[in-house]
């Protein structure tokens, strides 16, 4: 005897597939119930059983709200129950959310970064002086660190100078200069002891979660 196969790609469209297919045959489910006190009781269970996919969450009163809007969304806005929240409509769905804006320019150095050439044109609008100059010596201290994390173990200080003076657009010039920046190995050594302080509260974090779990 052979069995007809059935396919995912045969089956209705999942409209919050996060939720599995046995969430969204629940819900249809309960938009076929005629008599609502049925109704109410049928969707409060799928709730619980929604908030049971996120146990950490499922008693916190946003997160409840969040289930209920997903709710109605799984429903295609059919089901007509009593809501402890404001029912969503189509019209809230289709309006849809603000899109970011995103840097659309590609610099020449990206290994700085964009928030590199934002801080130099920061530095180019202050005054002359002692703190301009501290700025300026923190920025290139900061460039010579990124170029580090994504180039070479050592880079001369002139070359992160002649950096410097082309991304200012020629408005910060140390090429002359007699002051040093913070030595290679240096900032090495510090970007290890953080790679590993960051490794070591992942660590951390990871066994309590089991333990809290077990």
């Amino acid at each position: 005897m052979i069995t007809e196969i059935d396919y995912n790609t045969e089956r209705p469209h999942l409209i919050i597939p996060e939720y599995g297919r046995h969430i969204q045959k629940m819900v249809d489910h309960a938009i076929l119930i005629e008599d609502k006190d049925e109704r109410n009781k049928c969707v409060k269970s799928i709730i619980a059983v929604m908030g049971n996919l996120n146990p950490h969450l499922r008693d916190v009163p946003d997160f409840q709200h969040k289930l209920w809007d997903q709710l109605f969304i799984i429903s295609d806005f059919k089901l007509d129950v009593d809501s402890p929240f404001e029912k969503p409509t189509i019209e809230d769905l289709k309006k849809g959310t603000v899109s970011l804006e995103y840097p659309q320019n590609y610099p020449k150095y990206r290994f700085y970064g964009n928030n590199i050439k934002r801080m130099i044109d920061v530095a180019n609008k202050w005054e002359e002086g002692d703190k301009k100059e501290g700025l300026i010596f923190s920025i290139a201290n900061h460039m010579k660190k990124c170029f580090l994390n994504w180039n070479k173990d050592t880079v001369d200080d002139e070359v992160i100078f002649n950096h410097l003076f082309e991304l200012s657009e020629s408005k910060i010039d140390l090429r002359n200069s007699n002051e040093e920046l913070s030595d290679s190995q240096n900032l090495l050594k510090i970007k290890k002891h953080y790679t590993k302080k960051i490794y070591k509260n992942y660590k951390s974090s990871k066994s309590n979660r089991n333990r809290k779990r077990y």
